[in-house]
């Protein structure tokens, strides 16, 4: 069974969501393939939430100056709709997780987006530097895909290594990459006792750090609200020095983290009121994973790039979350903050992997540092660039170019009309 569309969009996350209604709302016949059985990527499946700030601030004014494009304000406005909670003070950042699954899925279908769910690329069929075909499997099938063009947003650059394109895995000087993190929820807490205690939670867990009561290197206890009555989330198990590319590496970070869950109950359950009938709720179904590959582009996005707020000719994206690098040996977070109405652009050919000429990547994998993905990471960036992706393809598709040749004047100026800053 073999089918032919004019792009394929690989993962579907923010990122992958975000390239293929970008493309499909353009006139592109897409196909977007997602390993699980929804859409949402981190979000849904490793429960990563709030969604990061994507704004600025007006030096002056102290208004809001948002930096991520209209798709991903589309999903935000369809999810509060959807739940009732447009006037909660959270909305631009908290979500439900169930609700975005359903959006998603709605926008999808709105712009034509042809979903393909429970499915895993194996393969590709290359053409000197071309891919003609991807080979997917599910349900014991294989299934031949073909396609004139191909985004690659699955966070881990799986598509690329297996199109043969070359990446770099975590920190330059030895390869390791920030930790991995199993965030989980628990209910039956009383959150009203909580707050009252919330601030005797870091002190004392990392005094059963130093007695060895507490075996997580993290260095604190990182809650967050969660719209449930009862429920708090928390993103705080932290793996080390495990290879989030190795699928051994990444089982028996799995594994660790789960004991880190039940490390964290039993401390906060024993110690702290509030937590007196508290139960782990769930777990994510796969950990998260805050940095792998990165594909070498044709432009390597640097620290040096960040800092000095640097703008390009052919930016097709803006950030200032900021360098937020959790400790790839231990405990401890570095961090470097961007000030009012401050941004760096990250340029198209971040974008497009060397020795490809119908590829793009969208999301954390793009062409990188460890120190400058540590920022742009975030799910509202990976959106972006994503949208910007799909945006790419419809301007060739349309002109008759390799996304590699696309008229980059045409995409930022569509772009600018969708809300991106540029």
């Amino acid at each position: 069974m073999n089918r032919k569309y004019d792009l394929i969009v690989v993962g579907g996350g923010l990122a992958g969501v975000s390239a293929a209604i970008s493309a499909a709302k353009k006139g592109v016949d897409v196909l977007l393939v997602e390993r699980y059985n929804c859409l949402g990527g981190a979000a849904a499946n490793a429960l990563v939430m709030p969604f990061m700030p994507y704004w600025t601030k007006d030096k002056e004014t102290k208004e809001k100056k948002f930096l991520c494009g209209d798709i991903f304000h589309e999903i935000i406005s369809e999810m509060w709709e959807l739940a009732g909670n447009q006037n909660s003070k959270d909305y631009l950042t908290d979500f439900d997780e169930e609700i975005l699954k359903l959006v998603l899925n709605r926008m999808c279908k709105k712009y034509g987006v042809s979903l393909l769910f429970n499915t895993t690329v194996t393969g590709v069929m290359l053409d000197g530097s071309r891919i003609n075909s991807i080979r997917a499997f599910g349900r014991g099938l294989f299934v031949d895909l073909y396609a004139d063009h191909f985004i690659d947003a699955t966070g881990d650059a799986e598509l690329s290594v297996i199109a043969g394109c070359s990446c770099r895995l975590g920190r330059e000087k030895d390869s390791l990459c920030q930790p991995m993190t199993l965030c989980f929820r628990m209910g039956g807490v009383d959150k009203e006792k909580y707050v009252q205690n919330r601030n005797k939670i870091n002190p004392l867990y990392r005094e059963y750090q130093q007695k060895g009561f507490i075996k997580n290197p993290r260095e604190d206890v990182l809650i967050f609200g969660n719209l449930n009555r009862g429920v708090l989330h928390f993103n705080t198990t932290r793996i080390v020095k495990k290879n989030p590319t190795d699928i051994f590496e990444v089982t028996e970070a799995e594994i660790d983290a789960r004991e880190q869950v039940y490390e964290i109950h039993k401390f906060l359950k024993e110690n702290i009121e509030g937590f007196e009938n508290s139960k782990v709720l769930s777990t994510a179904i796969q950990i998260g994973i805050r940095e792998s590959r990165k594909v070498d582009g044709e432009y390597v996005l640097t620290q040096e790039d960040l800092v000095s707020l640097a703008r390009f000719p052919d930016a097709i994206a803006v950030a200032n979350y900021d360098i937020d690098i959790h400790n790839p040996e231990g405990t401890g977070t570095s961090h470097h903050y961007f000030g009012l109405g401050e941004w760096y652009e990250i340029p198209y050919r971040c974008l497009i992997p060397k020795g490809k000429d119908n590829l793009l990547v969208a999301g954390r994998c793009i062409s990188a540092t460890h120190e400058a993905q540590a920022s742009f990471r975030i799910m509202p960036y990976c959106a972006e660039l994503g949208h910007a992706a799909g945006t790419a393809v419809s301007v060739a598709k349309k002109n008759g170019t390799t996304v590699r040749d696309v008229d980059v004047a045409e995409v930022r100026e569509i772009l600018k009309k969708e809300g991106f800053t540029l």
